[in-house]
C-alpha cells in the first residue's frame, strides 16, 4: 500500500514519507508547469527573431490572455476541491458525478468566453494602447486564443480533475509532450519555407509564413493534443475517475451550484489579478514597445521560476483536499506548512538563478540589445521577491484544498489592488519600467507575507 492509499485510510504516515509523498507529487506537477512556460518561451523566442514589433503584438494582448486563462482555471476549481475531498473520503461514486457535472460545466463556460473574444478580437489591442503597427497582428493572436478557449478548458481543468485523484504523471507527460509538438508546429507556420543546414547537409523545410498568427496557431494545436489525451485519460483509464455503465445518471444541479460556491471567490480572485495585469499593461503602454516587449519577455523568464511554487502548490491542494476529506486535521495541517516551507526553499533557489541567468534567459527570446539590457535589469530586481511569492503561491494551493477558497481572493484584493497598482503607476511616471518591477518585487513580499499570517491565524482557529 502506498503513502497516499495509508492516508485515505487513516494509517499512520511517518514525517518522511510525508516528504516523500509530497515531493512524489509535487515532481510531475513541477514538471507540467515548466513545460507550459517553456511553451511560452518557444512562441516568445520564435516571435522575437521576426523583431521587436512581433513581440510587442503578442505583448500588448498577453495579460488579457492571462485574464482569461485564470477565469478558465479558476471555474473548475470547485469540482477539483470535491473530488479530492470525495476521494480522500473513500466516496469515488461522488468524485465521479463532480467529473461529469463539472466536465459539462467548464465547457459551457469557455463557449461563453470564446463569444465574447470573438466579439472584441478587433478593438482589444487598440483599448489596450497599442502602436498602429502591431494591432493587426495583435487581433489575429487573440482571435486563435479565443477560439481555442474550450480545448484549453478541458487541458486545465481535466488535469487538475486527474491531480486531485492522485494522478499528477499524466498531466505532466502530456504537458511535455506538447512542447514538443509546439516547437514542431510553430517551426511550420511561423516561418517561411527555407533551407536549412543540418550534419553538412542541406535540407527544405516547408512553412506557412504566418508569423504572430502562426505562433498562436502552433500553440492551439498543441494544446489540442493534451486536451484529447486528458480526456482520454479522465474517461476511460482513470482507475478512479472513469465512466462506469452502471452510473449512466451522474450529472447533479446540486453538486454544480455547490461546486460553483467554491469556485466562484477563485473566480473574483482571477478576476481581481487578471484585470490588474491589464492595467498594468496600460501602465506599460505609454513606455514604448521596447519596455512592452521586455516587460512581456521578462514575466515569461521569470514565469519559469514561479512555476516550481505552482507544481507544489498542486500537489498542497491534492495532499490538504484528501486528508480533509478523510478527517485527518493533524495531518492536513503538517501537510499545509511543509508544502508551504518546501515551496520557498525551491523558489529561493530559483531566484538566486534567475539572478544570475537573466541575460541568457532574455537574450533566448529577443536579439534586441534595448530589451536585453532592460530585461535583464528587471529581472534581477524581480529576483529578491521569489522566496515570498513561493509562500503566497503555495499558500493558495492550500487554502483551496481546505475548501477557503475566499480568502486568497481577498489578499490578492489588497496586495494588487491597494499596493501594487497606485504605487506602480506612480513609480512608472518618474523611474520607467525599473520602477515597475521595484514596486513588483515590494508587493509580492507583501503578499507572501499576509498568506503566511492568514493560514497560520486559520489553522489556529477552530473553525478549520
Amino acid at each position: 500500500m502506498d503513502s497516499l492509499e495509508k492516508m485515505r485510510c487513516g494509517e499512520k504516515i511517518s514525517s518522511s514519507e510525508q516528504l516523500l509523498l509530497l515531493l512524489r507529487l509535487s515532481t510531475p506537477a513541477i514538471l507540467a508547469q515548466i513545460s507550459t512556460i517553456i511553451m511560452e518561451y518557444i512562441d516568445a523566442s520564435m516571435v522575437g527573431s521576426l523583431g521587436a514589433s512581433s513581440s510587442a503584438a503578442i505583448g500588448i494582448v498577453s495579460t488579457t490572455t492571462w485574464l482569461i486563462g485564470g477565469l478558465t482555471n479558476a471555474i473548475g476549481t470547485g469540482f477539483t476541491i470535491n473530488i479530492a475531498h470525495k476521494i480522500g473520503a473513500g466516496d469515488d461514486k461522488e468524485a465521479r458525478k463532480y467529473v461529469k457535472t463539472g466536465l459539462l460545466t467548464v465547457i459551457a463556460f469557455s463557449l461563453i468566453l470564446m463569444l465574447m473574444g470573438i466579439l472584441i478580437h478587433k478593438k482589444l489591442p487598440l483599448w489596450l494602447g497599442g502602436s498602429p503597427e502591431i494591432l493587426q497582428n495583435a487581433s489575429d493572436y487573440f482571435l486563435v486564443f479565443a477560439l481555442t478557449l474550450p480545448i484549453m478548458q478541458i487541458n486545465y481543468t481535466g488535469a487538475s480533475m486527474l491531480e486531485c485523484s492522485g494522478n499528477m504523471k499524466t498531466p505532466g507527460m502530456l504537458n511535455i509532450i506538447s512542447c514538443f509538438l509546439d516547437v514542431i508546429f510553430n517551426a511550420f507556420f511561423i516561418y517561411p519555407s527555407r533551407n536549412i543546414t543540418i550534419l553538412g547537409k542541406e535540407i527544405y523545410v516547408p512553412g506557412a509564413d504566418l508569423g504572430v498568427l502562426g505562433a498562436a496557431l502552433g500553440t492551439s494545436l498543441a494544446t489540442l493534443f493534451s486536451a484529447f489525451f486528458i480526456l482520454l485519460s479522465i474517461l476511460v483509464f482513470s482507475e478512479k475517475l472513469h465512466l462506469r455503465k452502471n452510473e449512466k445518471k451522474g450529472l447533479s444541479m446540486s453538486s454544480m451550484i455547490y461546486a460553483l460556491k467554491m469556485s466562484f471567490p477563485v473566480m473574483i480572485s482571477s478576476s481581481i489579478m487578471g484585470f490588474a495585469y491589464v492595467v498594468s499593461t496600460l501602465i506599460v503602454a505609454p513606455l514604448g514597445n521596447i519596455s512592452i516587449t521586455a516587460n512581456s519577455f521578462s514575466i515569461t523568464a521569470e514565469s519559469l521560476c514561479y512555476m516550481p511554487g505552482y507544481g507544489i502548490a498542486h500537489a498542497a491542494t491534492t495532499l490538504v483536499g484528501q486528508t480533509k476529506g478523510a478527517g485527518r486535521l493533524n495531518l492536513e495541517k503538517r501537510f499545509a506548512f511543509l508544502s508551504v516551507l518546501m515551496g520557498m526553499i525551491i523558489m529561493t533557489l530559483s531566484g538566486v538563478l534567475l539572478f544570475i541567468l537573466a541575460p541568457w534567459m532574455i537574450g533566448l527570446m529577443s536579439p534586441d540589445p534595448g530589451v536585453r539590457e532592460l530585461g535583464t535589469t528587471i529581472l534581477r530586481i524581480e529576483a529578491f521577491a521569489e522566496p515570498m511569492f513561493g509562500a503566497s503561491i503555495v499558500s493558495e494551493g492550500v487554502f483551496r484544498g481546505i475548501g477557503k477558497t475566499g480568502i486568497p481572493s481577498c489578499l490578492n484584493l489588497i496586495s494588487m489592488w491597494l499596493v501594487r497598482l497606485p504605487l506602480s503607476a506612480f513609480a512608472a511616471n518618474f523611474f520607467g519600467l525599473k520602477g515597475v518591477w521595484y514596486v513588483m518585487c515590494a508587493e509580492l513580499c507583501f503578499r507572501g507575507s499576509i498568506f503566511i499570517i492568514a493560514l497560520i491565524k486559520t489553522y489556529h482557529s477552530d473553525t478549520v
